[in-house]
Parts: structure tokens; C-alpha cells; sequence
């Protein structure tokens, strides 16, 4: 049981911040290099609730399980258990919150007419995203603490 759980937790870790990294460093910038930009805003704009889904899904899982091994191994990993809640609470509040505030912008600049309301909505998006992009860098520096502190707990 023990061995399903620190597997669970290692995979959820491993996924998790594997996830950002390919996104933000290879994928996006990819995206945007090939396709024209309105295009690339798009599969990026699809790949979002997806990539969002992944972190809901990993963050919950990585604390469920650092919290279960700390209750069954009798060790507290208490700088792990503080970093993944704050790095789950990002994650939802980045894919609730400033991500659905950022897709709700994007729908209204191409519905709008008068090129000026547009411009100004294109900033309120272009700083979402500035916003996003923090949120985003933030979990993968954390992420990267926590698999350090995992990796030292290791007993290879």
C-alpha cells in the first residue's frame, strides 16, 4: 500500500510539473512560431482546460498523498504539505479565475466592433495573461522545490 501511494504521489509530481515544462517551453512557443497568431491563440485557448484539468487533478492528488504518507510513515513533511497547498491553490485559482476571466475577454474582442473598446480589451487580456504567466512560473519553481525535498527523502 505504502509503495502504490509514494508512486502515486511521485507520478502526480512527475506529470504535473513534466506538464508545465512542456507546455511553456516547447509547446506554446512552438505553437506560436508555425501558426499565425489568432490561429495559435486558439489551440492554445483548446489546450488550456485541458492543461488545467492536469494540474486540478495532480495538485489534489500530490497532497492527498503526501499527507497520507506523512499520517502512515509518522514523518511530517511539513515543507511539502505547506508548498503543495499553496501550489494547489494557484493552480485552481489560475485555471478558475484568471483563465476564465482571459477566455471571457478573448470571446468579447472578437465580437466587438469599435476598434478602440477592442484595444482596450486586448490589454485587459494581454495582462491576464502576464497575470497567468506569474501564477504559471510560480507552481513550476515550487513544483521544482517539492521534487527536490521528494528526491532528498528518497531512500534509493
Amino acid at each position: 500500500m505504502l509503495t502504490i501511494i509514494k508512486f502515486l504521489h511521485l507520478m502526480s509530481l512527475v506529470v504535473w510539473i513534466g506538464g508545465i515544462i512542456f507546455f511553456s517551453f516547447i509547446a506554446a512557443p512552438g505553437i506560436f512560431k508555425i501558426l499565425p497568431r489568432e490561429t495559435a491563440g486558439d489551440v492554445v485557448g483548446d489546450i488550456f482546460p485541458k492543461y488545467w484539468l492536469m494540474g486540478y487533478i495532480c495538485s489534489i492528488t500530490a497532497l492527498i498523498t503526501i499527507i497520507m504518507l506523512s499520517f502512515l510513515e509518522r514523518t511530517y513533511h511539513w515543507n511539502r504539505i505547506g508548498l503543495l497547498i499553496v501550489m494547489v491553490g494557484i493552480t485552481f485559482y489560475s485555471g478558475l479565475v484568471v483563465g476564465a476571466s482571459a477566455r471571457g475577454i478573448k470571446a468579447q474582442i472578437r465580437t466587438v466592433e469599435d476598434q478602440s473598446r477592442k484595444e482596450a480589451l486586448g490589454a485587459e487580456f494581454r495582462s491576464r495573461h502576464k497575470i497567468s504567466t506569474i501564477l504559471n512560473s510560480t507552481i513550476l519553481i515550487l513544483g521544482v522545490v517539492v521534487i527536490f525535498f521528494t528526491a532528498r527523502s528518497l531512500k534509493l
